[in-house]
C-alpha cells in the first residue's frame, strides 16, 4: 500500500485505531451542534482519485486546505470518489486523509465509484472500519449507502437536525430511458416513512434536514434559470431523463431545507425552488475536468431553525455566501442601501383606493377615477364590490427592521407592481392567471414608502403580497409594519 504524502497519524490509524482511538470513533460518531448553536456541514465531490496520479497529491492538499480554514464538524463526499483502479488503494488513501483530520465523515456514492472493480457493497465494507467513519449501507434498498445521520441539541437532549444520504445510483438498465439512474419509489418510500416518524417525535413538526447525493434531480435545471441563482453555471446538469418524484415528496414533507449534490463539474450554482435550494458543491478532485478552483461547499446549519448559510471555500476564497431561505446573498458586494425617512406622527395601517374598470396593465388604473377610499391593517382586496374588472392601490410607510437585502414578492391574479421609495421592486403586471414575482432591494433601517397596485381583468382574483430577509423567513409582510400619518384624512 502507498503511503506517500500520509501523514504519521494517518499510517497509524489503519493499523492501531481500536487501541488509540476512543470508542466512538470507530463506529458511528455522535453529531452535536455546537455551543452557538451552528454545525458545519463540509461538502467536498468529484475528487475522480487515482492512485496512480500524481494529482492527487493536489487534490489531498485543496482538502487538508479547505478543512483547516473551515473547521467542520462533518464532511460529506459526495461521489465519484475513487475513479481509477486499484480501487482499494484508492479507498485507503482517501480514507486516511480524513481519519488523520480526526473529523467525522462520510459518502454518498457517485455513477463512476463501481466501476473500478469494487462494487458498492463492498465499498462500504470497507469503509465501514475506518477511523470517524460515519456512514453505512442502510437498509435493503435500490443502491447501496441510504441512510441517516441525525444532529444531537446543542444541550444533548433531543434530535435537533437530520441528514439524508442517498444513493443516487448509477446506469438505468435500458437506454431507452436515459443515461443516468435516478432514486427509486423503494428510496422515496423510505424517505417518506422516515420523514414522518421524525415528525411524529418532534411534537408534529417537520424535523429540519438537508439531503445529500451525487447525479442531480431534474428540477436543477429549472431552478439553474430562476432569478436569484447564484454561482457558476457552465454545463448541462447531467440529470436523469426520469423524474421518480423525489423533489415532489420532499416539498410534501416539508423538511427538507436544501439538496446538494456534485456530478456536473462546471456548475457551482445554488437557488431556490418551491422552498428547497438545489445546490451543486464544488468539484473537488485536480483530475476532474473542468475549470473551476477546486474546493468544497460548506453548510452551516442553525440549531432550531429552518436556516442555513452556505458558502464556497477554495484554498485562495471564500465565495457565493448565500442564506437560506431568503434566498439571498448574505453579504452581497457593492450594494447601495436606500436611507429610510425622517417621518413622525405616524399610527399602524395602510391606506387603499379603489377603482373599477378595464384594465389591462397597472399603469391605466391610477388616471380612472377613486370608487373609494379607506384604511385597512394589512393588504386585501376584500372590499371589492364587484368580480371583475377593479383595482386598488395601497400606500403605506413600511417599518424596515434592520439594514439588509430584502426580497419581495407578489403573487395575485391578474396583474400587480410594487414599489419602495419609488423605485419597482416587483413587476407581475399583465392580464394573467395566479402567478408569483419577486424583486430584491438593499433598504436602510427604518421607514420607506410602500406603494403597491393591483387589478383584476376576468375570472379570478388574488393577491399577496410578502418579503424575506436574511433574519426573516419568507412570510407575509405583518400587519405592525405597515404605518401612516395620524393627521391625514
Amino acid at each position: 500500500m502507498k503511503t506517500s504524502g500520509f501523514c504519521l497519524r494517518s499510517f497509524l490509524t489503519f493499523y492501531l485505531a481500536i487501541l488509540m482511538l476512543p470508542l466512538w470513533a470507530q463506529g458511528n460518531p455522535e453529531l452535536k451542534f455546537r455551543a452557538d448553536r451552528t454545525f458545519r456541514i463540509l461538502q467536498f465531490t468529484d475528487l475522480h482519485w487515482d492512485s496512480k496520479s500524481a494529482g492527487r497529491m493536489v487534490t489531498e492538499k485543496t482538502i487538508r486546505s479547505v478543512i483547516v480554514r473551515e473547521k467542520p464538524d462533518l464532511i460529506v463526499i459526495t461521489g465519484d470518489i475513487v475513479t481509477e483502479a486499484p480501487a482499494e488503494a484508492g479507498w485507503n488513501e482517501v480514507a486516511g486523509i480524513f481519519s488523520c483530520e480526526k473529523i467525522p465523515w462520510t459518502v454518498t456514492l457517485g455513477n463512476h465509484d463501481s466501476e473500478t472493480g469494487i462494487s458498492r457493497d463492498q465499498i462500504f465494507d470497507l469503509l465501514s472500519s475506518k477511523p470517524y467513519f460515519a456512514g453505512s449501507k442502510g437498509p435493503e434498498l435500490t443502491g447501496c449507502g441510504n441512510y441517516i445521520l441525525t444532529v444531537r441539541s446543542s444541550d444533548g437532549r433531543n434530535t435537533a437536525a437530520a441528514i439524508y444520504c442517498f444513493d443516487s445510483n448509477d446506469y438505468p438498465e435500458s437506454n431507452k430511458t436515459g443515461h443516468y439512474d435516478w432514486i427509486h419509489f423503494d428510496q422515496i418510500e423510505w424517505y417518506r416513512k422516515t420523514s414522518d416518524e421524525f415528525k411524529a417525535r418532534n411534537n408534529g413538526m417537520p424535523l429540519p434536514a438537508v439531503a445529500f447525493f451525487h447525479i442531480p434531480l431534474p428540477e436543477f435545471e429549472t431552478v439553474s434559470g430562476i432569478k436569484g441563482t447564484i454561482g457558476p453555471r457552465s454545463e448541462g446538469t447531467g440529470a436523469p431523463v426520469i423524474n421518480s418524484g423525489l423533489f415532489a415528496s420532499m416539498v410534501e414533507k416539508e423538511n427538507i431545507m436544501g439538496i446538494f449534490v456534485g456530478h456536473a463539474h462546471e456548475n457551482n450554482y445554488s437557488g431556490i425552488l418551491n422552498n428547497i435550494c438545489l445546490a451543486f458543491g464544488r468539484t473537488s478532485g485536480n483530475d476532474a475536468y473542468g475549470s473551476l478552483e477546486r474546493g468544497g461547499r460548506v453548510i452551516e446549519l442553525h440549531e432550531n431553525d429552518f436556516s442555513f448559510n452556505t458558502w464556497v471555500r477554495t484554498p485562495s476564497e471564500k465565495c457565493f455566501d448565500y442564506n437560506y431561505p431568503s434566498g439571498l446573498e448574505t453579504d452581497p458586494a457593492n450594494v447601495s442601501y436606500l436611507p429610510s425617512k425622517l417621518v413622525s406622527g405616524l399610527k399602524q395601517g395602510l391606506r387603499y383606493k379603489y377603482y373599477e374598470g378595464r384594465f389591462s396593465s397597472v399603469e391605466q388604473i391610477e388616471v380612472s377615477g377613486v370608487k373609494k377610499s379607506g384604511v385597512l391593517k394589512n393588504v386585501s382586496i376584500a372590499n371589492a364590490t364587484v368580480a371583475d374588472s377593479f383595482a386598488f392601490v395601497f400606500n403605506a410607510w413600511i417599518k424596515i427592521p434592520e439594514k439588509a437585502v430584502y426580497s419581495f414578492y407578489t403573487f395575485s391574479d391578474d396583474g400587480s407592481r410594487l414599489y419602495i421609495d419609488g423605485r419597482m421592486v416587483v413587476d407581475n403586471d399583465g392580464s394573467h392567471s395566479a402567478g408569483r414575482a419577486d424583486g430584491t432591494i438593499a433598504l436602510a433601517e427604518g421607514y420607506h414608502d410602500f406603494k403597491l397596485l393591483y387589478f383584476e381583468d376576468y375570472s379570478g382574483s388574488k393577491l399577496e403580497v410578502g418579503f424575506s430577509g436574511i433574519a426573516i423567513k419568507e412570510c407575509r409582510i405583518p400587519d405592525n409594519l405597515f404605518y401612516i400619518e395620524s393627521g391625514r384624512l
